[in-house]
């Protein structure tokens, strides 16, 4: 095992538990999520899995603290969250990112470093280590220099989760990361988040491949706005939970 690998061993706590708790989302008189409850720990993947409009990307950016929670509680590490956790990370569709904004892939790894640091305090010693660390974690380091538009779907994807490492997250937050990827790109994405999780990380993603999913993920949540089931994935992911999922 690696020295990286044991430091991360350390810094993350493989028991830190988030708490989702009578969870409600409404936009004005819409019902995007209701009474959602589960909990997790670091070192676990977990998959959301539902229809278009099922409440997946609504439950992610309400636990990153984006959109207001109408009721209920998020606990991290026994704490309530109120609104946003610098130890949560957040990566929108890639659809969502304005890919041509002029900004390299240090760049925005270094934007990681801003909930620590704020926008406008030079960086220190340890910022930067941070950021190079979280470059050579993700196998960056040969496109650091390179404008993030210039990258393949799988390097986009590295590049936001480099940001999150550099971050010091231990929730990595994703919409739907498989998509758009071709096979190979899909495959080093599941062994990076597979080992991020193996280093005490929690992984929570939306997925929409139900073939994939019993084996890249440990947990499923199942949703239709309400939740059907949750649970480890290979005993949620049954012909009757996902006919009620998907009717």
């Amino acid at each position: 095992m690696s020295e990286a690998h044991h430091d991360c061993c350390d810094h993350h706590d493989h028991h830190h538990e988030l708490v989702v708790e009578n969870l409600c989302v409404q936009y004005r008189n819409i019902v995007a999520l209701d009474n959602v409850n589960f909990a997790t720990s670091c070192g676990n993947r977990v998959a959301l899995i539902g229809a278009n409009g099922a409440g997946k990307s609504t439950l992610i950016k309400a636990i990153a603290g984006l959109v207001p929670r109408s009721s209920g509680s998020i606990l991290w590490r026994q704490t309530a969250v109120r609104k946003w956790s610098r130890e949560f990370a957040y990566l929108p569709q890639r659809e969502e990112v304005d890919w041509s904004f002029p900004i390299t892939v240090r760049g925005l790894v270094e934007m990681g470093r801003y909930p620590q640091t704020g926008m406008f305090t030079r960086f220190s010693a340890a910022d930067h280590q941070a950021v190079d660390q979280a470059l050579e974690t993700l196998e960056m380091n040969e496109l650091q220099n390179r404008q993030i538009r210039e990258l393949s779907g799988g390097q986009q994807q590295r590049a936001f989760l480099a940001r999150a490492i550099a971050q010091e997250a231990h929730v990595l937050l994703l919409d739907e990361p498989f998509t758009g990827l071709d096979r190979r790109a899909s495959s080093q994405l599941a062994d990076l988040l597979e080992r991020l999780a193996h280093e005490g990380r929690l992984v929570i993603a939306s997925h929409h491949d139900l073939n994939t999913a019993p084996s890249l993920f440990d947990e499923a949540l199942l949703l239709a706005t309400h939740q059907i089931a949750f649970g480890p994935a290979k005993d949620i992911l049954t012909e009757a939970n996902l006919d009620t999922t998907f009717a």
